[in-house]
């Protein structure tokens, strides 16, 4: 891709389709007069070699993102890197994938049997990560898939695109805190993300988190159009450490919580 900022835009021009709030959220900081500034784009995926974070990062590694690190989450059976580039204007990447070999043999081939549907061409695309879902889906199969893990079930239902874009509190001017904005937020009717406490995290972690509740959308199955729980917007406030550069890492008991945005209520 020619300009990494042409597919940074084709990711939020579709986060936005599984999303509504996101705009409304976006229009009522504008009236503030703040400046919204993304911290990370986060994306989900399986560690199939095939569709693996790799696969996911390319783009970012030909632009000139670098990996700066790695989690592991051992509840979600889970585990991440995170990219980031040298030019600051430009987010940290997040890319989570699920361990399969942690999960049941069903889990497995129905995985399998989704990702056998691309071609080798789809996989090779270099907006891979913004393809959405090319593969044939049943709404009880979606179900099954996330009853036994919310986040194969969410990959499953929307296949390629980012599962949340992150606001960086850090740059608006009308808050004094994480507390403030999500004060500000349930005031205009917004539900968080309330697991584990509405803000994930604390100073002396260096980073606080919060996040919406992701809102039920109309998705179409190959048996019909079912609402489930879409995308959700992230808020984050990062903290200097004592070596006084602000942290850009990301903290696995926090992250651990906020992956529920997507759970199904």
């Amino acid at each position: 891709m020619a300009d990494i900022r042409d597919l940074l835009d084709q990711l939020w021009d579709g986060f936005k389709q599984l999303n509504p709030q996101a705009d409304q959220i976006h229009a009522l900081l504008l009236e503030r007069g703040e400046t919204i500034v993304n911290d990370h784009i986060a994306f989900r995926t399986f560690d199939d070699t095939r569709v693996d974070w790799q696969i996911l990062a390319r783009p970012f590694l030909s632009a000139g993102y670098e990996v700066k690190d790695s989690y592991h989450f051992e509840q979600k059976k889970l585990d991440a890197r995170h990219l980031a580039h040298s030019d600051p204007s430009l987010p940290k990447i997040f890319i989570s994938q699920l361990q399969l070999d942690e999960f049941s043999a069903e889990l497995r081939h129905k995985v399998r049997y989704l990702l056998d549907q691309l071609t080798t061409e789809q996989l090779a695309a270099e907006d891979f990560c913004a393809s959405g879902r090319d593969w044939s889906l049943r709404f009880d199969e979606y179900q099954q898939l996330a009853t036994e893990s919310e986040y194969a079930g969410w990959v499953a239902a929307y296949g390629y695109c980012a599962n949340h874009f992150t606001v960086f509190v850090n740059k608006l001017q009308s808050f004094d805190s994480l507390t403030d904005l999500n004060s500000f937020l349930k005031k205009q009717g917004f539900a968080l993300n309330a697991h584990g406490g509405e803000i994930k995290g604390s100073p002396s972690d260096y980073l606080e988190q919060s996040s919406t509740l992701a809102p039920e959308i109309d998705v179409s199955f190959a048996d019909g159009v079912f609402a489930i729980p879409g995308c959700y917007y992230e808020f984050a406030q990062r903290y200097p450490m004592p070596d006084g550069q602000l942290f850009e890492g990301f903290v696995t008991k926090s992250a651990d919580n906020i992956f529920r945005s997507t759970d199904r209520r």
